[in-house]
């Protein structure tokens, strides 16, 4: 130690028993935990768009109409087949009867010897044969009547309603546009977005290093970018169970999260949020702000303390925390637990109470055993009653100056 060696000024908390809650931090965004794209079943102009983009719509709302009339003509289309085929039918059990009759004739006339072999397997052939007709006019009528079952489920589908009730997020189309059907090469025509902006989820990712211990029901704290200030207390509802690989080639699990949004405030779709997911919380336990907690060689610690039974003596390194012990800081070895984004448990070497140095960051990282400190509270109060700041009072109109002599400038 020099003599009148500077004071180095540091900042001073203490060791206390609190709850620690441990959490994984997750970007995402804000998405309506349920919404649904309104697309069309069949091929049409749109005719009427009865809401517009923000408009709320209730279950069963028609929110899409389509022209139907190529789909009304091909259902009466389909309604003249099926008389067509049924008039076809009665012709065809006429002509079975009367084939019928002339096989039995034959087959008495057979009988007696009073007709040819011939004439009567004629006869039966034009039997089976009006008969077969019969059988497919039967069948044709079924087709029939399936067209018209499909005409008219076209027809009903000119009129799209909204599944539940919910807002109009996105309307992509405008009346007079012809939206086209989904095939399995191309994607069908999205009219528009309905969502349920009542409930509100967060889609957060979860790096894969951190989601172990993330479980549906875990509380979260959310903080969304466009409400400064704001926190949003949020529960896990989903925990992905597919590894998803980011466009940087990162993996992460997608995780949702219910968020408990105000009555009064609106959350809009996409807005980017970050997540703090509590998935540990220890009550009553020892602990101080993560900064005083620092790394140490143990050969450069004084030798009472390396041979402490806090040290493990088979690492290069101990973590510490420094104490003020007759105005000098006084290494004490730690065993330290988990960590929240603030605090670290403290589970062995700390007391309850003891003042502990936590900053400034710089000094903490050079500081040493034995280095004289002062509290810079302390401190700027001793600056201040050496360094007194010229001052004036004003009394009935005039101003009253301390003595030149006594200033001592900066």
């Amino acid at each position: 130690m020099t003599p009148g060696e500077k004071q180095t000024e540091v900042r001073i908390g203490k060791v206390l028993k609190g709850n620690l809650v441990k959490t994984v931090n997750a970007p995402g965004s804000i998405e309506p935990k349920t919404k649904v794209q309104i697309s069309a079943q069949v091929a049409a102009r749109v005719v009427a768009l009865p809401f517009r983009e923000g408009d709320n719509v209730k279950a069963g709302d028609v929110v899409v109409r389509l022209d139907s009339r190529e789909l009304l003509a091909i259902l009466e289309s389909s309604q003249a087949s099926k008389r067509s085929d049924e008039a076809r039918l009665e012709s065809a059990r006429a002509s079975m009867m009367l084939s019928e009759q002339e096989v039995n004739r034959q087959r008495e006339l057979a009988k007696t010897g009073d007709t040819a072999r011939s004439r009567l397997e004629s006869a039966e052939s034009d039997f089976l044969r009006a008969k077969a007709n019969v059988e497919a006019s039967i069948h044709g009528i079924a087709a029939a009547e399936a067209n018209i079952q499909r005409a008219r489920k076209d027809l009903e589908n000119c009129e799209i309603e909204a599944p539940f009730a919910g807002v109009v997020t996105k309307l992509n189309v405008e009346v007079g546009e012809l939206v086209l059907v989904g095939t399995f090469n191309n994607a069908g025509s999205v009219i528009m977005e309905i969502a349920d902006l009542n409930v509100m989820i967060m889609k957060a990712r979860v790096d894969e290093a951190n989601i172990a211990p993330v479980k549906k029901g875990q509380g979260s704290r959310i903080f969304i970018n466009a409400f400064k200030g704001i926190e949003f207390k949020g529960m896990v509802d989903k925990v992905g169970l597919k590894r998803i690989v980011d466009r940087d080639g990162t993996g992460y699990y997608e995780v949702e999260i219910l968020v408990d949004r105000p009555t009064d405030t609106l959350l809009r779709s996409g807005l980017q949020a970050n997540a703090d997911v509590e998935v540990e919380t220890l009550y009553d336990v020892l602990r101080v702000p993560t900064q005083a907690v620092v790394d140490r060689r143990v050969d450069e610690l004084p030798k009472e303390l390396a041979e402490g039974t806090v040290i493990d003596k088979t690492k290069a390194f101990a973590r510490v925390i420094y104490t003020i012990e007759d105005g000098k800081a006084k290494a004490v070895p730690v065993s330290s637990g988990s960590s929240d984004l603030t605090h670290t448990v403290l589970l062995a070497g700390a007391t309850e109470n003891a003042d502990v140095i936590i900053g400034p960051f710089k000094v903490l990282q050079e500081l040493r055993d034995g280095r004289k400190v002062i509290d810079e509270v302390e401190a700027k109060k001793l600056k201040d009653a050496k360094n007194p700041v010229k001052a004036t009072t004003k009394k009935s109109g005039t101003t009253e100056a301390v003595d030149p002599e006594e200033e001592t400038p900066f």
